[in-house]
């Protein structure tokens, strides 16, 4: 499934100070640390680029390209030349920056979880990473940022649409797992913005949307079923489908990850009547199988201890089982427990620890997509990066094949060299995503272009 914006270890940083403010003509000028800055933790082999601003008033916001956090709030700030201070809420390991100004620089280390790394800012705004797939306009097509309903919940998003009177085939984006804007923004990437682009200069009306909770959305996502948000996707086909320059027979769906369980599910549900299926490393297993399996597989590539492994897996599967066991409260008391058995420093915020045990969360642990692939009667596409570490492939390609063998129109597809994302990869650890600059190969832009152009012409 996506990663979230998880911060581990030493990964962030900053603090400022800039040129002093005037008083009287006696008066020395005082420095002054409000301001943008931007700089490296020193972090050996992979020193890692942050920037922070602090405002007049005593706040202050870190932005961590590689990681695609943005303006993020700080705490605790401290803005005297000789004790600039800030740490980051929610993170494990007492997270912050300890430093001074030092002529026209902010000097210091990033504390967390009692290691240190040196951390040396100057003045000036951080540069984002180079996304040079990110569309720039103008656009030889229209975009239109609209809401619609469903039941209570009211539903922020973008269409695009080609040039003329249409009446085109339009396709409902599904984002990955957690709370994602409609671009499904991460580590300074934005897939569904190049999917849009791409697709709509093909020929097509594609529908993005942001997840309950997130922009425009309403709601919150953690207390959301899968059957509530196939119903918020059933929505936007149903809104697309009312649109007088849409085609309401050639309507389909594109899923990401977690965005490959809910589009089958949308497909299945009474009225649903979709077009087609595109599914991007959709897992075919239930969710607790993924899971444990991402766990195996990322902690080996980092080079874990297999004694640590073992633990983690033991872990993830006693609480899965008590999910899968309806034992919702079993599970929040054994989640507790294994937090408060780890050192200090190691210890999950208590919001991340109750994020653990919501309806979201258990749908997803919970869920089986055998029924919904196997029911699947349009054509459908699979495919993987065989360097996937979120969704494996030697788990997931040969159920997806049994699952969809019963179908008219099945292709399943797996790209040698990339990752969850869809990115060149050597390695295919998710801590690469965000220094890749492709933001999805060009070879799977054309390979689902083409299988789409043949089953659904845009004319």
């Amino acid at each position: 499934m996506r990663t979230g914006r998880v911060i581990v270890s030493v990964l962030f940083v900053v603090a400022a100070l800039v040129a002093g403010c005037s008083g009287s003509s006696d008066d020395v000028a005082a420095p002054s640390v409000h301001g943008s800055w931007h700089g490296d933790i020193a972090v050996p082999g992979q020193p890692i680029a942050i920037g922070v601003s602090f405002a007049e008033d005593g706040s202050a916001t870190i932005d961590i390209p590689v990681q695609g956090v943005r303006e993020t709030p700080l705490k605790d700030v401290r803005t005297e030349p000789d004790r600039v201070e800030f740490n980051i809420p929610d993170v494990p390991g007492d997270a912050g920056f300890r430093g001074k100004l030092d002529g026209d620089r902010l000097v210091g280390d990033w504390v967390q979880s009692g290691e240190k790394a040196p951390v040396t800012l100057q003045r000036g705004k951080i540069e984002s990473p180079p996304r040079p797939q990110d569309p720039k306009p103008p656009y030889p097509y229209r975009s239109e940022d609209l809401t619609y309903r469903n039941g209570d919940i009211t539903i922020a998003g973008t269409l695009t649409e080609p040039e003329g009177s249409g009446p085109f085939p339009a396709m409902l984006l599904i984002t990955g797992s957690g709370p994602q804007d409609r671009n499904e923004e991460l580590t300074g990437h934005r897939p569904f913005q190049l999917l849009a682009d791409t697709f709509t200069r093909a020929g097509y009306a594609v529908l993005r949307t942001d997840d309950r909770g997130v922009g425009g959305t309403s709601g919150k996502l953690d207390d959301a079923t899968y059957l509530d948000l196939a119903a918020d996707a059933a929505a936007g086909i149903a809104f697309l489908r009312a649109r007088p320059e849409i085609d309401p027979a050639r309507v389909g769906l594109f899923g990401h990850s977690e965005g490959g369980y809910l589009a089958p599910i949308v497909a299945a549900l009474p009225d649903s009547s979709v077009a087609f299926a595109i599914l991007m490393a959709g897992p075919s297993v239930p969710g607790a199988d993924v899971l444990i399996e991402q766990n195996k597989v990322i902690m080996a590539s980092t080079g874990a201890p297999q004694d640590q492994i073992d633990q983690q897996v033991a872990y993830v599967t006693t609480w899965s089982a008590l999910l899968r066991a309806g034992d919702i409260e079993g599970a929040k008391a054994f989640t507790q427990r294994h937090n408060d058995s780890l050192p200090v420093a190691e210890r999950a915020p208590q919001q991340v620890v109750d994020g653990f045990n919501t309806p979201y969360m258990t749908s997803f642990i919970t869920y089986d997509p055998k029924p919904a692939l196997q029911a699947l009667r349009v054509p459908v596409l699979a495919f993987f990066g065989d360097k996937d570490q979120q969704v494996i492939l030697a788990q997931n390609e040969g159920p997806m094949r049994e699952n969809l063998a019963a179908g008219p129109d099945s292709t399943v597809h797996t790209f040698p060299g990339l990752n969850h994302m869809m990115q060149p990869t050597a390695t295919g650890k998710p801590s690469e995503y965000a220094t890749i600059e492709t933001t999805i190969d060009p070879a799977v832009l054309t390979y689902v272009t083409d299988w789409l152009t043949q089953r659904v012409p845009p004319r």
